[in-house]
């Protein structure tokens, strides 16, 4: 994370108290971002953990509370294995070099999925990135790696019926803030905002219950070159927006 990669006051047009506070992503468009200009797909892949690094630097900067990438989800095992191993690996190296960085930017580093089926030296990263970082006082960052919204849902679901079947939850003791309790995002606030990169329409299968009323911006820009002024520009739109979470 670099101090020069983005401005470090709020622009003008921004309203401070307007800002959401947590900011989801769907990084969408690094392999097309790679081909459009002759690269191999890993290319782009290198290009976007940039564009995340300073969206997170700026995120700080702006004051933005919570940031939530999808990095990886359920469905993504589909691809190339050439490059899910490379995925892997990148995940597992810039872990290792950013770590320090983070720990100095007070950032609090959590990972969300089913994680049991990372490779094991990715999950020993991740199990010591979130252990160094879990006291850290400023923005949270979760990244979603191998997460699936309808596993997550399946999951809690499965954790809840096993309650009840041991006779320590009664069905009727079952709510919504219970539920949410055995979700892999249990303690992160909902996203107030989902970016989507490359102008696909469509949430993936991301967040499905926590972006219940979350407002959503689709960019036609690919996530490598999603920088600070797409930032803006999305956050503007944002503030435009009237919340009514269902009442008038």
């Amino acid at each position: 994370m670099n101090q020069g990669t983005c401005l470090q006051d709020l622009p003008v047009d921004l309203e401070p108290e307007k800002l959401p506070r947590h900011v989801a992503v769907i990084m969408d468009g690094n392999g097309r971002w790679a081909g459009r200009r002759g690269l191999p797909r890993i290319m782009g892949h290198r290009r976007g953990v940039e564009a995340l690094k300073a969206l997170l630097q700026c995120s700080k900067d702006w004051g933005i509370e919570a940031l939530t990438a999808y990095a990886f989800s359920s469905e993504n095992w589909g691809r190339p294995l050439e490059e899910v191993n490379f995925l892997m690996s990148l995940f597992e190296r810039i872990l290792r070099q950013e770590l320090q960085e983070m720990v100095a930017e007070d950032v609090q580093i959590r990972f969300v999925g089913n994680l049991s089926s990372l490779p094991l030296s990715l999950q020993a990263e991740i199990k010591h990135s979130m252990e160094m970082t879990q006291q850290n006082q400023g923005i949270k960052f979760t990244v979603a790696t191998n997460y699936g919204g309808r596993q997550e849902i399946v999951h809690a679901c499965q954790a809840i019926a096993s309650q009840v079947q041991k006779g320590l939850l009664k069905p009727e003791e079952i709510n919504e803030g219970l539920f949410e309790q055995y979700l892999y995002t249990a303690g992160i606030s909902h996203p107030d905002l989902l970016i989507r990169t490359s102008g696909e329409m469509r949430i993936s299968n991301f967040l499905l219950w926590q972006m219940a009323y979350s407002e959503i911006y689709v960019t036609e820009t690919f996530w490598p070159d999603f920088n600070r002024s797409e930032f803006h520009h999305a956050l503007f739109a944002y503030q435009k927006r009237q919340r009514r979470f269902g009442k008038i």
